[in-house]
């Protein structure tokens, strides 16, 4: 089944507003008209609005680093997906290996971000992965199995459709180690399994999966040759626009 590649760059917690428009205006007049694969970035909450400006005229996807699964009320600090939606995000990262590890989040959370996501009418980018102590111990597939269960269990095919995947082991993220292609195209492999076995082959078969940790230009094209892997959520490397512009080019 074809699947339509797509390039997400997560900037994480970097860049000012300036810089953001910057980086997003190069990136438009590079690859804003590109038509066969799907190209994203997903600032910081404060550039969202700036960068979506920013991005006029051009087919780049704006998507959001995480929501808050509530369209308001007393939640200090958080961000609900009516907001994102009104910045003009069409997407939205969710449970980010940073966000499981650094603050917290627990699958149960989680899997109420994606199902708020969905009924909001944004595309979850659902990550999954395992760290370097678990797949030591030959925890992976089934840690990464327990994340999807719990995150999906309340939706429905038609609903699991519009989700995109991305599969990041921790211990291959902002450490300069990456999963071989083999690797990841195991896992991916397994994920698709797994998708499978709660739906149905059609609908594992067409799910973008996109693989994270430490993607580069010099490691894109290797990744991509695997026939499970549809594409990359970038970190560092998508913060220079030379860099990701030679990965959106793979």
């Amino acid at each position: 089944m074809a699947r339509k590649p797509m390039l997400a760059g997560n900037w994480k917690m970097n860049l000012t507003n300036p810089e953001a428009v910057k980086l997003a205006g190069e990136l438009a007049a590079a690859v804003g008209q590109l038509a066969d694969r799907d190209v994203l970035v997903a600032p910081p909450f404060t550039a969202l609005s700036d960068v979506r400006r920013a991005l006029d005229g051009s087919r780049i996807l704006l998507g959001a680093q995480n929501l808050f699964p509530a369209d308001s009320g007393a939640f200090t600090g958080e961000i609900s997906p009516i907001m994102l939606l009104s910045a003009g995000c069409t997407h939205v990262i969710i449970g980010h290996s940073e966000r499981r590890q650094l603050l917290q989040e627990t699958d149960d959370l989680i899997g109420r971000k994606v199902t708020t996501a969905l009924r909001k009418g944004m595309t979850p980018i659902l990550c999954v992965g395992e760290t370097l102590e678990q797949r030591e111990r030959g925890e992976a597939e089934p840690m990464v199995s327990a994340q999807l269960r719990t995150a999906l269990k309340d939706l429905t095919p038609g609903e699991v459709f519009r989700i995109i995947l991305a599969y990041e082991p921790v211990w291959a993220i902002g450490t300069g180690r990456t999963a071989t292609p083999a690797q990841a195209q195991s896992m991916h492999a397994f994920i698709r399994s797994v998708l499978t076995e709660l739906y149905d082959l059609q609908v594992a078969g067409s799910l973008r999966l996109l693989y994270g940790g430490s993607v580069k230009p010099d490691n894109i094209s290797a990744l991509m040759a695997e026939s499970d892997i549809d594409g990359a959520l970038v970190g560092g490397a998508s913060l220079k626009a030379d860099d990701f512009v030679r990965i959106v080019k793979f």
